[in-house]
């Protein structure tokens, strides 16, 4: 039920994220849907992309974007302090529909605050939490504030249904707008062409990269003992090109140092394989049709529960996909000479290697929207269904179109 009056022209629609992938999703979401509400207002927590759509945010992104164990507690009172602004200044908006998007440790407080203070408020969760991975038990509980949750991957509406949650619907991955720009020319680079290509993804965050930059440096050299002239290039977000170019200045090979998505996925239309942190990474990798090695270490204090883990995977591709067509290696299985034995073994055009492309052509055909929709295009309009604005016509919702 909205909460505005029934003639009230102008939608308002509060839009909260956490981080700056959220703010990408939101900025998006924003306009597909001024598509079909021209007149539509949003206010809430923006980055740059939802701010330059006239959304003017609470407070920087940066006071709440801040990943990792340790940084988050150290980080708490200005998080604490965050959360209750956000909901006042909701509460005081009155808005006829809540989207919070990702974050779920900031965005979800959040919603279950709000829902407790306006309770005929429409809340939707765009980008489920992990609740098929760990703390499965989040998903009946998200049933007590959340009306509707859009998922970014196939799987994701069954896995609520099963325990319990709230009403899920598949609006699609924003990577399968990016098709075109990740698939090379041809179905498969191999490996006619010498030297071959290896692209090193070692992660986005600094403490990714400070895990895994080293391993995966002798991981290189032991690559390149066995194929003379390998060309490796590392694809990188800009704040840390500095860094990793001062990193990798000694390594056995020296790698090229791209940067932006439109580099990163050059790269990716030129590589023969991949050595690659877990991560979203991997869903671009398999879109791309490049065979991959995937390994993660994780802080210590994360070590301490990994039994909480409920997954066959930790590979973002493998989940898709249910099966475990890419190697994966956590922690101390992740040695620098098994990693660069397996990435060898897809350098050759054998079982390992066409088993992985098989497997990404699964992907590529789960993922795919029917009638060719986009993403946002489909979140938009459950939204707007939601407003009561545009009808919503179930069957296609529940098909994710």
């Amino acid at each position: 039920m909205n909460l505005h009056s029934a003639d009230h022209k102008t939608q308002r629609i509060a839009i909260i994220i956490g981080e700056e992938s959220g703010d990408m999703l939101g900025a998006e979401l924003i306009d597909a849907i001024r598509k079909r509400l021209p007149d539509a207002e949003f206010i809430g927590v923006a980055g740059e992309r939802m701010s330059a759509r006239g959304v003017s945010s609470f407070f920087p992104i940066s006071d709440v974007a801040v990943m990792g164990i340790s940084a988050v507690v150290a980080r708490l009172p200005v998080i604490f302090r965050r959360i209750r602004q956000t909901v006042a200044g909701i509460v005081d908006a009155v808005p006829d529909i809540l989207v919070i998007i990702d974050s779920p440790g900031f965005t979800h407080t959040v919603a279950r605050r709000v829902a407790r203070k306006l309770p005929d408020l429409p809340i939707v969760n765009y980008v489920s939490p992990s609740v098929w991975a760990w703390k499965s038990w989040r998903a009946r509980k998200m049933t007590r504030y959340i009306d509707h949750v859009l998922a970014l991957l196939p799987f994701e509406p069954a896995v609520h249904r099963r325990l319990g949650g709230p009403p899920c619907t598949y609006v699609g991955h924003p990577l399968i707008e990016k098709r075109a720009l990740l698939m090379p020319d041809g179905s498969d680079r191999m490996i006619a062409k010498t030297p071959p290509v290896l692209v090193v993804l070692p992660g986005s965050r600094r403490s990714e990269i400070d895990r895994l930059l080293e391993p995966f440096s002798q991981a290189v050299k032991y690559i390149a003992e066995t194929e003379p002239g390998l060309e490796v290039i590392l694809p990188s977000v800009g704040h840390l090109r500095d860094r990793l170019e001062s990193l990798t200045r000694d390594w056995p090979v020296r790698p090229q140092i791209v940067s932006g998505e439109a580099e990163k996925f050059a790269a990716f239309r030129r590589a023969d394989v991949a050595l690659a942190a877990s991560g979203t990474v991997t869903l671009e990798l398999a879109l791309a049709q490049v065979p991959m090695v995937v390994a993660y270490r994780v802080e210590w204090i994360g070590r301490k529960f990994k039994w909480l883990l409920k997954i066959p995977s930790i590979v973002l591709a493998n989940l898709v996909i249910e099966e475990n067509v890419v190697p994966e290696f956590l922690d101390e299985q992740s040695d620098p000479r098994t990693l660069a034995d397996e990435v060898l073994k897809l350098l050759q055009p054998g079982p390992e290697r066409r088993r992985q492309l098989a497997g990404f052509q699964t992907l590529e055909d789960k993922m795919a929207l029917p009638d060719g929709m986009a993403p946002s295009d489909t979140a938009a309009r459950i939204v707007i269904s939601m407003l009561g604005r545009e009808p919503a016509d179930q069957d296609r919702l529940d098909s994710g179109t």
